[in-house]
């Protein structure tokens, strides 16, 4: 069974309210702007990711010696980052933003790169790493990336998952109402609310501590002999 994007536009114009169901018919024109505002709502996806339940794993990304900074097409989260020596896989610690470019740092020390932190550009977003990396090293990235625009013809099911597709035609309708002044049927918005909670229970955020950094500030940093002979790493 297919999901073209054409049914889904216009099964949202009915369940919005602003078309009638048996009695009115969709125009050509509710059909562009329904496939216009259906790429802006998946565009808006790229900020919120947390109701993005698709993960990717992107396994391209080669080091170059001595380079700090690396941009990654149409990523929007990352979850996790780890580099390669052989064929034996090492964390990446996040560190926050602030801490990243904020604090005290040697900046010329090529070493393991065991650190990172991620700053949206756009398009996608700049992995920077700490310390240098000192050689090529793969890097695999878990993280959401942007959902692409489609087309009328475009058969939703081979992109998204039938739930999925349901939590699009709730919050299109929804979007229809807004851009129209025409509130919302307060039923249909409950049962809206309830597919993004459960979008959001899907992939909840890691709270989980992190006790150790190389950015800490007071006494949680690395010293030399960490850098040069256990290169950031310790038993």
């Amino acid at each position: 069974m297919t999901m073209l994007a054409q049914t889904l536009i216009t099964r949202a114009w009915y369940l919005s309210g602003i078309v009638a169901r048996n009695l009115q018919t969709v125009t050509g024109d509710q059909i562009t702007d329904g496939l216009n505002m259906l790429n802006a709502l998946l565009d808006f996806k790229q900020i919120e990711t947390e109701l993005v339940p698709y993960y990717e794993y992107d396994e391209t990304l080669v080091t170059t010696p001595g380079q700090e900074k690396y941009f990654i097409e149409h990523c929007a989260a990352i979850e996790s980052v780890t580099f390669n020596l052989d064929v034996v896989r090492y964390p990446m610690e996040y560190v926050t933003q602030r801490n990243y470019f904020g604090s005290a740092r040697v900046d010329n020390i090529s070493s393991l790169p065991f650190s990172y932190t991620f700053n949206r550009k756009r398009n996608g977003g700049d992995l920077y790493m700490y310390f240098l990396p000192e050689g090529e090293f793969p890097i695999k990235i878990f993280g959401k990336f942007f959902l692409t625009d489609v087309d009328l013809d475009t058969d939703m099911e081979t992109i998204y998952d039938r739930s999925y597709i349901e939590y699009l035609r709730y919050a299109l309708a929804q979007y229809m109402c807004s851009e129209f002044g025409v509130e919302f049927n307060p039923q249909s918005d409950l049962i809206l609310k309830q597919y993004q909670r459960k979008l959001m229970y899907v992939t909840p955020p890691d709270l989980s501590a992190k006790k150790q950094t190389i950015l800490a500030r007071g006494g949680g940093g690395f010293s030399w002999g960490d850098v040069n002979l256990g290169k950031g790493w310790r038993p």
